[in-house]
C-alpha cells in the first residue's frame, strides 16, 4: 500500500477544505461589514433629516430660522460619529472622539474667557472663537478621518452651513468661524487615527514545506 501517497493526498484535500472554509467565512464577513456600513449611513441621514425636522419645526416663518438651526445642526457630526462608533462597535473611536470634543471645548471656552472679542449683535464679549464652528468641524474631521470620505463629505459641507449661519445671524464674524473650524479640526487631526488601517487584513495564498497549499493572513492593528 502507498501510505506516503494517501498522507499526501489526504493533506491536500485538508488544505483545499481550510481554504475554502477561509474564503466562505471572509465573504460572509465582508457582506456582513458591507450590511452594517450601509445601516450606519443610513442612520447618518435619518439623524440628519430628524435634525432638519426639529429645527423647521420651532423656526419655519421666523428670522431666526437660520441661527436656531445651528444651534442644533452643530452637533450633528459629532452625535452621527458616536453612533457610528457605536454600530461599529469601535471603542477606540469613541475614546478618540470624546478626547477630542473635551480638548475643543477646553480650549474654545479658555479662549474666549481670555480674548474676549465682542460679538458683531453686541450681545455678548466671547465671539472667538466660534463654539459652534469648534464642535462641528470637530465632528466632521473625526468622521473624516475615522471612518473616510463617504462620512467626512457630508459632515464637512453641514459644518459649513453652520459656519455661514453663524455669520449670517450676525453672531459672528468670519474669523471667529474660522478660528474656530481650525480649533475642531486641529484638535480632531490630533487624536483620530483611520479605523481602516487599524483592521487591515492581508491574505496572501502560501505552499507549504511539505507542498500543501494554504492561506496565511496577517492583520494589522
Amino acid at each position: 500500500m502507498n501510505l506516503g501517497g494517501t498522507r499526501h493526498n489526504s493533506s491536500k484535500l485538508d488544505s483545499a477544505l481550510v481554504c475554502t472554509r477561509f474564503l466562505w467565512e471572509s465573504k460572509m464577513m465582508t457582506k456582513t461589514k458591507l450590511k452594517t456600513k450601509n445601516e450606519g449611513r443610513k442612520t447618518m441621514w435619518i439623524f440628519f433629516f430628524i435634525s432638519f425636522l426639529l429645527v423647521s419645526n420651532g423656526a419655519w416663518g421666523q428670522d431666526k430660522f437660520v441661527e436656531r438651526s445651528t444651534d442644533v445642526l452643530c452637533v450633528v457630526p459629532t452625535a452621527t460619529g458616536l453612533i457610528k462608533a457605536v454600530v461599529e462597535k469601535d471603542k477606540k473611536g469613541m475614546i478618540q472622539l470624546g478626547l477630542s470634543t473635551a480638548t475643543t471645548l477646553a480650549l474654545n471656552y479658555g479662549l474666549e474667557a481670555i480674548i474676549k472679542k465682542d460679538r458683531p449683535d453686541g450681545s455678548g464679549h466671547h465671539a472667538f472663537p466660534s463654539t459652534h464652528a469648534a464642535v462641528a468641524f470637530d465632528g466632521a474631521t473625526f468622521l473624516m478621518k475615522r471612518y473616510g470620505w463617504q462620512w467626512g463629505v457630508p459632515a464637512y459641507a453641514l459644518s459649513a452651513y453652520v459656519a455661514w449661519g453663524r455669520v449670517h445671524a450676525d453672531r459672528h464674524d468670519w474669523w471667529d468661524v474660522l478660528g474656530g473650524a481650525a480649533l475642531g479640526a486641529g484638535c480632531a487631526l490630533i487624536y483620530t487615527r483611520s479605523f481602516a488601517k487599524e483592521k487591515e487584513i492581508v491574505i496572501v495564498p502560501s505552499t507549504f514545506g511539505d507542498h500543501s497549499a494554504g492561506v496565511t493572513a496577517r492583520v494589522l492593528f
